[in-house]
C-alpha cells in the first residue's frame, strides 16, 4: 500500500481540473492528467505534466487520483469501467454533487477496496492555489492527514468530519448562501438602476461597505429553527420588509428577483406568529 502520494493524477480538465493541476505543478508534484475530450492538456503537457490516453493508465500512473468531473453521473460512468484495477488506490473526488451521492459513492468505491475521501472546493478556479483558497475534505482522518499536506497546493486542506458526506453538505450549503448574497445585490443594483440611481456610487460607496458591515451579523445570527432575536425586533422588520417589496414593485423590478425579500418576510411574521 503505498501511503507516499508523490505522483498525482487528475481526472478531468474543465476550468477546475486544470487549474488544480496547475497549482501542484508549479509545487513542483508531478502531475499525470487525463481528459475525456482530446486539446486540454497542451499547457499542463508543457509545464511538465505527463498526458494519459485513458483513465486506466491515468490511475496507475498516479499514487493519488483527484477526480474533477461534471457531476456524480460522470464520476461513475468514468470509474465504472475500470473498476477491478482501482483495488488498493487512493481516489478523492472534488466533483461537485449532493451529500447523498457522495455518500454513495464512498460506499460503493470503499466496497471495491478504494482508499476514498470525499472532497468540495471553496474556490474559483482563479483563486486555486492562492492563500483564500480552501477545500473541504471529509472521510477517513488518518487517511486525510496523509493526504492533506500533498495536496496543500491546491488550497488549504479543511478536514470536516467522517462522514464522507460532509464535504457536500457544507460546499452546497456555502454556496447557497453566496447565491443568496448574490441574489441581494442583484436586487439592490436593479433596484437602484430602475430609479435612476448612480450605481458606481451605490456600490462603492454603500452597498459594499454595508455588507462587509453586515456580514458577521448575518452568518453569526443564522438560526437553523428560523427564530429570530428579540433585539431585531420581528415585527418592525417585517414592516420594513413590506415597504421594500412594495418599492421593488413601484419601481417594476421583477418579482422574482426580491425572492429573498419574500423569503425574509415569511420568516419574520412566522417569529411574530410565534411570540
Amino acid at each position: 500500500m503505498n501511503t507516499r502520494y508523490e505522483h498525482i493524477s487528475i481526472l478531468g480538465l474543465g476550468a477546475m481540473g486544470r487549474a488544480l493541476a496547475d497549482a501542484l505543478l508549479g509545487a513542483g508534484r508531478e502531475v499525470t492528467v487525463w481528459n475525456r475530450s482530446a486539446g486540454k492538456a497542451g499547457e499542463l503537457v508543457a509545464r511538465g505534466a505527463k498526458e494519459a490516453s485513458s483513465v486506466g493508465e491515468a490511475v496507475a500512473a498516479g499514487d493519488l487520483t483527484v477526480i474533477c468531473l461534471l457531476d456524480d453521473a460522470s464520476v461513475r460512468e468514468t470509474l465504472t469501467p475500470v473498476l477491478s484495477d482501482l483495488t488498493g488506490t487512493t481516489l478523492v473526488n472534488v466533483t461537485s454533487g449532493s451529500v447523498r451521492q457522495a455518500r454513495a459513492l464512498a460506499g460503493w468505491l470503499e466496497g471495491h477496496g478504494v482508499r476514498f475521501l470525499a472532497g468540495g472546493i471553496m474556490a474559483v478556479p482563479q483563486s486555486v492555489g492562492t492563500p483564500g483558497a480552501f477545500i473541504l475534505y471529509s472521510g477517513p482522518r488518518d487517511l486525510f492527514d496523509r493526504v492533506a499536506p500533498v495536496l496543500g497546493p491546491m488550497g488549504r486542506a479543511h478536514w470536516v468530519g467522517e462522514d464522507a458526506g460532509f464535504a457536500a453538505l457544507y460546499d452546497m450549503a456555502a454556496l447557497s448562501g453566496m447565491y443568496g448574497m448574490g441574489a441581494g445585490t442583484d436586487h439592490a443594483v436593479t433596484l437602484v438602476h430602475a430609479e435612476g440611481g448612480d450605481l458606481e456610487t451605490f456600490k462603492r460607496e454603500v452597498l459594499r461597505p454595508w455588507l462587509e458591515q453586515m456580514l458577521p451579523i448575518s452568518v453569526d445570527g443564522a438560526d437553523a429553527s428560523a427564530s429570530v432575536p428579540d433585539e431585531y425586533n420581528p415585527a418592525m422588520q417585517a414592516v420594513g420588509l413590506e415597504n421594500l417589496l412594495a418599492a421593488s414593485g413601484e419601481a417594476g423590478v421583477p418579482a422574482e428577483l426580491a425572492g429573498h425579500l419574500s423569503a425574509s418576510l415569511w420568516r419574520m411574521r412566522r417569529a411574530v406568529a410565534n411570540g
